[in-house]
């Protein structure tokens, strides 16, 4: 790993934990069983669904990335505070990092080409419908591969394509604010003139009554950070009775060139997750980084989407 990458101060064993009611395993059994046939039904059917017009592929990539939740027992809720974009438009959807759901989620709600990194694209089943669903891999183990990231990015705004991407660039169990939305990206939106669309996403359950902050202690059961095994996640969020998903889509923000893409990320950041407080040195005395009782927190999480 090298030094520039985004850290998160999270581990499985320190924020991934149910914190409401807990489903019996025969339930929950049946709901991994039907969330993993869901998603292989979906790899199946990408190769048929690409014949299809655009309109077309684009509502039955919101209904089933809007099943895929709910087959693992999650209820969604989504608010709109602002219309969708204009036709023709390339969009950059930026959003918050807890877990390996936002990714259906946020393609339920504004399916676009994700950006990932380029490991995702090995990965058994899930690689070969990433490709086939347009995703975008960029190398992030090389700072001088970010150059090239920025232009490809770019270039798909400008054709008119909405991009999906998590800029917090780790994953976040949300207890301490989440992560800075680090900047490069946004200067592919300001290169295309594109416009920025923050989304919020938070999860709570039953237990925690909606006043609690929204990326409290109820994500915990989703969080999906640190070396966190992908099976380890899925039952621990097929056991978490009651569970909801709130996916917030706010207004958007034009990507304004005499402002740079470090104001642009702080805006987007302060949409989603609100101004990023001040934090401590950590351990290794770099700033920027949550002092914590271990080295192996402060390592970029391997669970990490793109």
């Amino acid at each position: 790993m090298t030094g520039w990458l985004p850290v998160a101060p999270c581990t499985p064993d320190g924020c991934a934990r149910h914190t409401g009611a807990v489903r019996a395993p025969l339930p929950a059994a049946l709901l991994l069983l039907s969330g993993c046939a869901l998603v292989l039904l979906g790899v199946a059917c990408v190769p048929l669904v690409r014949l299809f017009g655009a309109g077309p592929r684009r509502r039955l990539t919101r209904r089933w990335a809007r099943a895929v939740p709910q087959a693992f027992g999650v209820r969604v809720r989504v608010r709109l505070h602002a219309p969708d974009r204009a036709p023709g438009g390339g969009e950059l959807v930026v959003a918050n990092h807890i877990s390996w759901l936002d990714i259906p989620l946020v393609a339920s709600v504004l399916p676009g080409r994700m950006v990932a990194k380029r490991e995702i694209r090995c990965w058994p089943l899930l690689g070969s419908l990433a490709a086939l669903g347009g995703t975008l891999f960029i190398d992030r183990d090389r700072l001088r591969a970010l150059p090239a990231a920025v232009r490809t990015i770019a270039t798909a705004l400008r054709s008119g394509s909405r991009v999906v991407v998590f800029p917090e660039g780790s994953t976040w169990c949300g207890r301490g604010g989440g992560g800075a939305f680090r900047p490069a990206v946004f200067q592919a939106a300001i290169d295309a003139r594109a416009t920025v669309r923050p989304v919020r996403i938070t999860y709570r359950t039953t237990a925690h009554s909606s006043a609690e902050h929204p990326t409290g202690p109820a994500a915990g059961a989703v969080a999906f950070v640190g070396a966190d095994p992908l099976a380890a996640s899925l039952w621990r969020v097929v056991r978490a009775a009651g569970l909801t998903a709130h996916v917030d889509v706010l207004a958007p923000i034009p990507a304004d060139a005499e402002d740079g893409r470090r104001a642009l990320a702080r805006r987007a950041r302060t949409a989603v997750l609100g101004p990023e407080e001040p934090r401590r040195t950590g351990l290794s005395g770099r700033p920027g980084q949550t002092a914590v009782a271990s080295d192996r927190a402060n390592r970029p999480a391997e669970s990490v989407h793109h």
